[in-house]
């Protein structure tokens, strides 16, 4: 038994976490996101959106300091630029958890989809918001 650990972080998404080291990222992506199809690893959060996902993870999960953007978002097809209630969610909820501080990037939605076969794992959240995927 644990304490002071977000019930959210199941043992699989603990291990997955525990086991990363620098330069590792994760795919952290809404419901409809092709998870099972670009993913070795693959962690389903089904009762959490992506702003409760993302709390529970960066409790126990440091960024990268030393890259450039630490976290990226998918970019909306066609509006590279715009930025969606998810975004500003995440981006909220990254700035209140890990420090105002960070960079976030942006990747194209194909490109995102190729990045995340590279990732560590794969995170399937129940949000179901369109372009509510990122990377950490």
């Amino acid at each position: 038994m644990l304490i002071n650990i977000d019930p959210l972080l199941n043992p699989d998404l603990l291990s997955i976490l525990r086991s990363m080291g620098h330069g590792d990222y994760i795919t952290l992506c809404d419901a409809n996101f092709p998870a099972t199809t670009l993913g070795k690893r693959l962690v389903r959060i089904d009762g959490a959106d992506i702003k409760r996902a993302t709390k529970a993870i960066l409790s126990v999960f440091p960024l990268d300091s030393f890259i450039e953007y630490p976290v990226t978002r998918m970019e909306i097809d066609g509006k590279p630029y715009a930025i969606n209630d998810a975004h500003k969610e995440f981006i909220e909820t990254v700035k209140n958890t890990a420090g105002p501080n960070w960079k976030i990037g942006s990747i194209e939605r194909s490109e995102f989809y190729q990045k995340a076969k590279e990732s560590f794992a794969i995170i399937v959240t129940a949000d179901q918001r369109p372009y509510c995927c990122f990377m950490m």
